[in-house]
């Protein structure tokens, strides 16, 4: 069973804010929303963008590269790939030479709890 690991400072993310961080060998998307923490696999399962770049509305972040968006409760999906122009087209080239995820596919979601001051994952 792994054990939780520190991943950051409670006074390290307001609220509606995200970060990224590095812990053992894997990038983490952390969030606080009112009040709680999340943690989520840091990049987009799509294409590989770092979701901390995108945007959060509630628990609903928003990969940057092409819009698909996933819930930080759970890890669903809520939209996948969207997008237009240069970048659409790049996607849907690389998805046709099979360099970027096809179909959809929820976002790796990692246990919090609250340590004192310290925000802990459970990074399996």
């Amino acid at each position: 069973m792994a054990d939780f690991t520190e991943v950051c400072k409670k006074n390290e993310l307001t609220n509606g804010t995200m970060k990224r961080v590095y812990i053992e060998g894997k990038d983490i998307t952390l969030a606080l929303v009112e009040g709680k923490y999340y943690a989520a696999v840091g990049r987009c399962p799509h294409m590989h963008a770092f979701l901390s770049r995108g945007t959060l509305k509630g628990t609903i972040v928003t990969c940057p590269m092409h819009g698909s968006q996933f819930d930080l409760k759970d890890g669903k999906v809520v939209r996948w790939v969207t997008g237009s122009g240069i970048k659409s087209l790049i996607g849907k080239l690389m998805s046709m030479l099979g360099m970027a995820q096809k179909h959809e596919k929820p976002l790796a979601i990692y246990e919090v709890r609250i340590d004192g001051e310290r925000v802990m994952a459970k990074i399996v």
